[in-house]
């Protein structure tokens, strides 16, 4: 017999923790299944997924060729060590470098995002013989002690003091501030302020530097080709190894691959998780370049999880890649990414509290501001009545986006139709008309 909504939602917060929460606020939805770009709560509502879960469902909910690829190898075999070699193990490994651009042909496999930018740390480090690494401020890496650490935005304040020997820059995007009014001042200054920070805190101490190659819960923050390019020749001149995050923005999220493909650019290492797996199953990477991997096969690594390299997360991987490619979701987002673009600027044209819409195909913002200055109506870190309306309303209205400080998220799955999307946006019209309300003029 099936749990009433009441008792799943009694059920879970009684015996189960709430991340981000204080347990006694928290009001979760109680999900019974999803289908597509759908999910449905235990009293049948139906609500358009506008943030693919957590960014992660990139293909979508239920795919029946993945489910049945996981099935097959858990009658196959479900786990043995991670010091063995298994067939689906050794199939991932190789389509993966068949996939990834440039001299990144091997990768360690981990059971999340911050699991792989904590090894990619640890790989840094013993690779360079350097301790200090860089980050950015408009930054999330992880909720592990050490990625904290990496972490720039208020998320890492619970978790400090934390461990020495990170420091974080501004990102050519500051949320208050600016580098410049074109993104060439932009660019140029931001570059020459983080080679005055390398100086002080002196080359030959740093391993590297990690960013989100589009920065995400962060703001959607698009570099330019003039930033990413004039970013690694900086690093290459220092030898600090860039590391590109692209747990949240790779495998195909921006129309891509990965997100560095747009900016003629290959990072010494890439971290993946979420889309890789499409959040079927735990699993994250850390891809490497060549001299990495040569280093690594001469010299002791000193990391492991028991998970590594788990037989049925390989095999969903691999079936994931393979349905991205036969049904051309990753050109499919790059051509919805033009739809998204035209109605962020219908509504921004129509709507006085809106402030601007970013998106770098399916991976999107939209930034809502209290007055014609342009000054965004919650302040950093904080929050607005009209945006806990906006909220509300979403939800009311079967719409799931991620809704934070003055921003909301447009991140549906790649195999959304246009009249998909354009419905989830005809309700952030309708959503903004409580922004509107509270605009100061």
């Amino acid at each position: 017999m099936s749990m009433s909504a009441e008792d799943i939602v009694s059920l879970c917060k009684k015996h189960t923790i709430y991340p981000w929460s204080k347990g006694n606020d928290v009001n979760p939805l109680p999900i019974t299944r999803a289908e597509g770009v759908y999910f449905y709560t235990a009293t049948g509502k139906k609500i358009l997924d506008f943030n693919s879960q957590l960014m992660s469902v990139l293909i979508g909910h239920q795919h029946p060729k993945v489910i049945a690829a996981m099935k097959k190898q858990i009658d196959e075999l479900i786990f043995v060590h991670p010091g063995t070699a298994t067939e689906a193990r050794a199939r991932l490994g190789k389509l993966m470098a068949e996939v990834t651009p440039g001299n990144i042909n091997s990768f360690f496999f981990t059971l999340g995002g911050a699991e792989a930018n904590e090894n990619a740390v640890k790989m840094a480090r013993a690779f360079t013989k350097k301790q200090k690494i860089l980050t950015r401020y408009r930054s999330y890496h992880g909720a592990t002690n050490m990625t904290m650490q990496m972490t720039g935005d208020p998320r890492r304040w619970g978790s400090e003091p934390g461990g020495p020997g990170f420091v974080r820059v501004m990102d050519p995007n500051p949320y208050y501030y600016s580098f410049g009014a074109t993104d060439a001042e932009r660019t140029e200054n931001n570059l020459r302020y983080l080679d005055e920070v390398i100086q002080y805190e002196g080359p030959q101490n740093i391993a590297a530097m990690f960013i989100e190659t589009v920065t995400g819960t962060n703001g959607v923050l698009v570099p330019t080709t003039a930033y990413m390019q004039g970013l690694k020749k900086l690093l290459e001149k220092h030898g600090i190894l860039l590391v590109c995050d692209e747990v949240m923005a790779g495998f195909g999220r921006t129309g891509k691959l990965y997100a560095f493909d747009h900016f003629g650019i290959v990072p010494d290492m890439v971290t993946l998780a979420k889309g890789l797996t499409s959040s079927y199953f735990p699993l994250g990477a850390v891809g490497i370049s060549d001299p990495i991997k040569q280093f690594l096969d001469e010299n002791v690594y000193y990391g492991g999880l028991t998970y590594n390299s788990h037989p049925v997360g390989m095999a969903t991987a691999e079936a994931v890649i393979n349905v991205m490619k036969e049904e051309g979701m990753i050109e499919n987002c790059a051509k919805m990414g033009g739809v998204m673009r035209s109605e962020m600027d219908r509504l921004q044209k129509k709507h006085r509290s809106m402030k601007e819409g970013r998106n770098i195909g399916l991976f999107g913002m939209i930034d809502v501001q209290k007055n014609s200055k342009g000054d965004y109506i919650a302040p950093y870190n904080g929050t607005h009545p009209a945006m806990q309306k906006l909220q509300k309303f979403f939800v009311q209205e079967g719409l799931h986006s991620f809704v934070r400080w003055s921003s909301f998220t447009t991140n549906p799955p790649l195999c959304i139709t246009e009249a998909q999307l354009k419905e989830g946006f005809q309700i952030i019209d309708r959503a903004l008309d409580i922004t509107d309300e509270a605009f100061e003029g």
